[in-house]
């Protein structure tokens, strides 16, 4: 399938969707978030990892809002409703595991693309900034949702207020992503951590991803019962008898991902 604001690419049970706008800092047009939607969607039946990143020095820069047209009449509701959030649905709801790899500055509505991804990697020399208030506007594309959950109000609010810059160790140290690492270990350490999910047991990943997005919206009791429920899938998996084998064995486990 041919695409022409990204490239999609499909190894070893990893798919990778990279933003390539390069001369724009991967912004993203509508011409973009429809390819990468329909992307995904072909890559929830055959991958069992997905890697989103950019090309070129940016992660991705936001919204272009030069692709929005006359910007003073933009109806951002309607954007947001229809192009942002199915995209974003399918990102948080994919059978299989995200990975943000993010490997220079991730803006706006990108820094946001980001953190919907259930795992985020980031260059040492990539950062995240909430800009939207340099241009009148809140947080959007699930940063309101987001952003106080991993690194709390205080540090969400400020982020959100004062709009600067958040480098990469400063987001791994608040929680905001999972790790920092090295810009010359960078594409090593995602291609890493991709393959040991792609190879992983895809039915508990699923579970383990419901359960805790969950957690936020759920009592105790709620939650307890969940958790027991999606156990009691998991147990009655090929990958659970598997896991059991071969830890009995003392062998690396061959996992199916049903």
């Amino acid at each position: 399938m041919s695409y022409q604001t990204i490239l999609v690419t499909e190894k070893d049970g990893i798919g990778t969707v990279a933003l390539n706008r390069p001369e724009v800092m991967n912004a993203l047009s509508r011409q973009l978030r429809l390819e990468m939607a329909e992307a995904l969607s072909v890559l929830h039946n055959t991958a069992r990892c997905i890697v989103i990143t950019g090309t070129g020095r940016a992660f991705c820069s936001g919204q272009d809002l030069q692709d929005a047209g006359n910007i003073a009449a933009v109806d951002f509701t309607r954007i947001l409703n229809e192009e942002y959030v199915p995209l974003l649905r399918l990102i948080t709801e994919s059978p299989v595991p995200t990975i943000a790899a993010v490997n220079g500055a991730a803006a706006g509505a990108g820094a946001n693309l980001a953190l919907a991804c259930d795992v985020v990697i980031a260059a040492e020399s990539a950062n995240f900034i909430q800009a939207f208030t340099r241009i009148g506007l809140i947080p959007d594309a699930g940063g309101t949702h987001w952003l106080p959950r991993q690194i709390g109000l205080a540090r969400a609010m400020g982020a959100a207020l004062f709009a600067e810059k958040i480098t990469a160790c400063q987001a791994a140290d608040w929680g905001m992503i999972w790790e920092a690492v090295p810009d010359a270990e960078f594409a090593a350490v995602t291609a890493a951590r991709a393959g040991h999910l792609a190879k992983g047991p895809t039915i508990a990943y699923q579970a383990v991803r419901q359960a805790l997005r969950a957690s936020f919206d759920l009592d105790l009791s709620q939650a307890l019962a969940l958790e027991a429920g999606l156990q009691g899938r998991c147990g009655a998996t090929e990958d659970f008898r598997e896991g059991v084998a071969a830890f009995l064995e003392k062998r690396t486990p061959r996992f199916r991902g049903a």
